[in-house]
């Protein structure tokens, strides 16, 4: 992965309307969050944004590339797909297919682990079994 410092610039500028977009540099390329969620990656200055299934017919039928990392393993790829040049000239439609983009990151990530509350009883339960296994 690569990029240069102008190209990684001009995609910020170009997504500033989306607001609360970061990058942060990886592996010779960089990842683009809005928020916490990495939603696009830069590599070889070529812009490559997040689908699911909600808009993955954005890219394929404009016959859009996968993003893959390892060149010598085609079969391995990505959910990433490469910006079509006229959406990344476009500031408006970039921050229209960014956000449907941003959607499928926040679709992906997973719910926070929920806490189980247990009763008295129980932790009663599991600090009894501590005591055994140390026996």
């Amino acid at each position: 992965m690569a990029v240069s410092s102008d190209y990684l610039d001009y995609v910020r500028d170009q997504l500033s309307g989306l607001g609360g977009v970061t990058s942060r540099r990886m592996f010779g390329g960089a990842g683009l969050y809005c928020d916490e969620f990495f939603f696009a990656l830069v590599d070889n200055d070529t812009l490559y944004l997040r689908v699911n299934d909600s808009n993955r017919a954005d890219f394929t039928s404009r016959a859009m590339g996968q993003f893959r990392p390892y060149p010598e393993s085609p079969q391995l790829s990505t959910t990433y797909y490469e910006t079509p040049a006229d959406v990344l000239e476009d500031a408006a439609a970039l921050v229209a297919w960014a956000r449907r983009s941003v959607a499928a990151a926040m679709a992906a990530a997973k719910p926070a682990a929920k806490t189980v509350r247990r009763g008295r009883s129980a932790g009663r339960a599991s600090a009894k079994r501590r005591r055994e296994r140390e026996r």
